[in-house]
C-alpha cells in the first residue's frame, strides 16, 4: 500500500472529486463551475504554499493555462472552424451528398459515416454535425423512411474519426499538449493514425451495420405539417366586453395571454396599440395565435373572430397561406445561446413566429406567454412558422441550424478561400513549419483579413465554458502533479492491479477513462488522467506513449450519454431520441472500441515491465 500523500496533494485530489462533481450540476453553469474550483485551487495555495523537497508550486501557476499552447490551438481552431460555417465552405459535399442518397441510400448512409469521421480528424465535429443534419432529415422526409437510424450514427460516427489526429478534437490537443510538458516528447499530427483508423473503421462498420437496427423508432416531437399559428382579426361587437374597455383591460381579460399586433378603426384609420388606448364597437383587433387560443379570445371578449374577410366557423376554418413550420436548433456560436427571444428581439429581428421550445428531446412545461423568458442553451430546438422566404432568410444567416424538407444550405463566394485557409492551417501544424497553435492564429488572422468572417464571428465562434473547462483542468492536472497526488493514485492503482500483465493495466485505464468522459467533461477526464498515466508507466519502467494514448482513445469514447459531448445533444433534439437510446448505442460501441484500442496498442508497443 503506498504511503499516504502530503496535505497539498490530499487536499487537491478531494477538490478535483468536488469539481467532476461540481460539473454535473445543471443549475450552475459550467463556465461557473470552473471559476469557482480555480479560484478555490489559486486561493487555498495562496493561503497556505506548498514547498516540498525543492519543489515550489505558487498559486498563480493556475492561472498559466489561459497562456497554454493547447488552449491558445483550441481557441483558434474553434475560430477558423466559424470561418467554415459562415461561408458555407462544406455545401459542396452536402449537395453532392443529398443527391446520391436518392441513388443507394444504403451506399450514401456508409459514404456519410466516412465522410463524417474523416472530416471530424482535421475539423471540429461541430459544424459536420450542422452540415449533415438537415441532410439526413431531408432525406428521411423525401424517402418517407425513419430518420432515427441515421442521425445518431452519423453523429457518433464524428466522434469516431475525431480521435485520429493531434488536432480532431479538443481532448486530443490537451492530452498530447500535457503529456510534452511532462515528458519533453510531443507526439506528431498523425503520429497515432493508425490504431485510431483501425478503431474507427471497426465502429463505423458497426455504426453501419448494426446500431440502425438496434434503434428504435423516434420521431421529432415537433413535427407537424401544418400551420401552428394563424394571423386573424376580433372585431369588437355590440355587448362585447371589450366595448369601452382600454386595451391593457382587454389583454388582462385573456390572463394576458393574448398578443394585439394593431388596430384598425373604420375604413383606413390605423391606431397604435397603446396600453390605455379606449376600444369601441367596430374596431378590429389584429391578432396571431393558434386557433385554440383565438377562439377562447372570441369567446372571453365576446368579439367575433375573422380570418380573410370570413368569419370563422365550420365552414370556414381559419387559413394561413403561404406559411410554414420549420425546426431550428441552437449551435454553438450561436447569438441565440444564453439569451432570451425577448432579449434578442427574435420574432422582429428573423420576422417568423415561434411556437414551441424542446429541450433534452421533450416540450418544455410553459404556455407560449412564457417562452420569450426563457433562457435558451445549445441543443435546444424552436418550432418556428414563417413563409418560405422567411425560412429560408433565416437558414443562409447561419445562426442557427434549420431543420426542415429542404438541403439548401449557405454558400458564399469566400468559402473556397476559407478551405484554403483551414487546408493551411493543417498542413503547416502537420510538417511541422510551425506549432498548431500559431498555424491556428495565423489562420484566424486570414480568415479575418479576407473577409471570410467578421470580429462578432470570431466571438461567437470561442465557447467561454470549453474555454473555462480546459483552464481549469489544466490547473487541477498541474497541482496533481506538482504536489505527488498523480504519484500517488497511480501507485494506488498499481497497487490494486498488481500481478495484472501491463496490457490489463492499460486497459483498465481505458475503461476508467471511457467511463469518466460520460460522465464529467472529457477534457478535465483526459488532462487528469494524463499524468496519472504517465506515472503508471513510470511505476512500471514501461514506455509512457501506449498509456498516454490509452487516456487519449478513452476520454474520446464520449458515446453513452447525451450530456457527455454537445454534439450528442444536437443529435438528441433533433432526431427525437431518449437517454436510453445512447445507452443502446453507446455501450457497445464503447466496448467495442475498447476492445480493438487494447488489442491494436498491445500489439504495437512492448508492454514488459522495465522495457523503458
Amino acid at each position: 500500500m503506498p504511503d499516504m500523500p502530503n496535505t497539498h496533494a490530499l487536499f487537491v485530489m478531494i477538490l478535483t472529486i468536488f469539481a467532476l462533481w461540481l460539473f454535473r450540476k445543471d443549475s450552475i453553469p459550467l463556465e461557473t463551475s470552473s471559476l469557482i474550483v480555480l479560484v478555490i485551487l489559486a486561493m487555498s495555495f495562496a493561503l497556505f504554499p506548498f514547498h516540498q523537497d525543492g519543489v515550489e508550486l505558487e498559486a498563480g501557476d493556475f492561472f498559466l493555462g489561459f497562456g497554454h499552447e493547447a488552449m491558445i490551438a483550441v481557441c483558434g481552431l474553434m475560430i477558423a472552424g466559424q470561418g467554415l460555417v459562415r461561408t458555407g465552405a462544406l455545401e459542396p459535399i452536402g449537395r453532392n451528398l443529398a443527391k446520391l442518397w436518392r441513388i443507394a441510400p444504403k451506399l450514401s448512409l456508409l459514404l456519410t459515416l466516412l465522410i463524417g469521421a474523416i472530416l471530424s480528424a482535421f475539423v471540429n465535429n461541430t459544424p459536420i454535425v450542422v452540415l449533415l443534419l438537415p441532410i439526413l432529415i431531408s432525406v428521411s422526409i423525401r424517402t418517407k423512411t425513419d430518420s432515427s437510424g441515421l442521425l445518431m450514427p452519423m453523429g457518433m460516427a464524428t466522434l469516431v474519426g475525431g480521435m485520429s489526429t493531434t488536432i480532431g478534437t479538443s481532448t486530443n490537443l490537451l492530452v498530447i499538449s500535457v503529456a510534452a510538458d511532462l515528458t519533453g516528447h510531443r507526439m506528431g499530427m498523425f503520429d497515432f493514425m493508425y490504431p485510431a483508423s483501425f478503431a474507427a473503421g471497426i465502429g463505423i462498420l458497426y455504426l453501419w451495420l448494426i446500431a440502425p437496427k438496434l434503434l428504435p423508432s423516434r420521431k421529432p416531437g415537433m413535427t407537424d405539417i401544418k400551420p401552428r399559428v394563424f394571423a386573424a382579426q376580433l372585431d369588437v361587437l355590440e355587448d362585447s366586453f371589450a366595448d369601452g374597455q382600454t386595451l391593457h383591460e382587454i389583454i388582462a381579460k385573456t390572463d394576458g395571454q393574448m398578443r394585439v399586433n394593431g388596430i384598425k378603426r373604420g375604413a383606413d384609420r390605423n391606431l397604435m396599440t397603446m396600453p390605455d388606448i379606449i376600444i369601441k364597437v367596430g374596431d378590429r383587433l389584429r391578432v396571431q395565435d393558434t386557433p385554440e387560443n383565438l377562439k377562447e379570445f372570441e369567446k372571453v371578449l365576446g368579439c367575433a373572430l375573422f380570418s380573410k374577410g370570413a368569419l370563422v366557423d365550420d365552414d370556414n376554418p381559419l387559413q394561413a397561406e403561404e406559411q410554414q413550420l420549420a425546426e431550428i436548433v441552437i449551435i454553438t456560436g450561436s447569438p441565440l445561446v444564453n439569451t432570451t427571444l425577448g432579449q434578442i428581439n427574435f420574432a422582429k429581428r428573423f420576422d417568423v413566429t415561434t411556437v414551441a421550445l424542446h429541450r433534452a428531446g421533450s416540450a418544455m412545461d410553459t404556455k407560449r406567454r412564457g417562452l420569450g423568458g426563457i433562457t435558451l442553451q445549445v441543443g435546444d430546438v424552436l418550432l418556428v412558422q414563417g413563409t418560405s422566404e422567411q425560412i429560408t432568410k433565416l437558414k443562409q444567416g447561419g445562426e442557427v441550424l434549420v431543420l426542415d424538407a429542404t438541403t439548401d444550405l449557405p454558400h458564399t463566394k469566400k468559402a473556397p478561400v476559407a478551405l484554403v485557409i483551414m487546408a493551411g492551417i493543417v498542413v503547416a501544424a502537420a510538417t511541422g513549419i510551425m506549432p498548431i497553435g500559431i498555424s491556428a492564429l495565423t489562420g484566424v488572422v486570414l480568415m479575418l483579413l479576407t473577409g471570410c468572417m467578421k470580429w462578432k464571428d470570431a466571438a461567437l465562434g470561442l465557447s467561454i465554458p470549453v474555454v473555462m473547462i480546459i483552464a481549469v483542468s489544466l490547473a487541477l492536472g498541474l497541482a496533481l502533479e506538482r504536489t505527488g497526488g498523480a504519484m500517488y493514485l497511480a501507485e494506488l492503482y498499481v497497487y490494486s492491479t498488481d500481478g495484472m500483465p501491463p496490457v490489463f493495466i492499460l486497459s483498465g485505464l481505458m475503461l476508467l477513462l471511457a467511463i469518466m468522459t460520460n460522465v464529467i467533461s472529457n477534457n478535465a477526464a483526459a488532462v487528469i488522467g494524463t499524468p496519472i498515466a504517465i506515472a503508471v508507466a513510470n511505476s512500471l519502467q514501461i514506455d509512457p506513449e501506449p498509456f498516454i494514448l490509452a487516456v487519449l482513445f478513452g476520454a474520446n469514447m464520449s458515446y453513452a450519454t447525451p450530456m457527455a459531448y454537445k454534439t450528442n445533444l444536437l443529435v438528441m433534439n433533433a432526431g427525437g431520441y431518449k437517454f436510453s437510446d445512447f445507452m443502446r448505442i453507446g455501450i457497445p460501441l464503447i466496448l467495442l472500441m475498447w476492445v480493438s484500442f487494447t488489442f491494436i496498442l498491445a500489439s504495437i508497443y512492448d508492454l514488459t515491465p522495465g522495457s523503458l
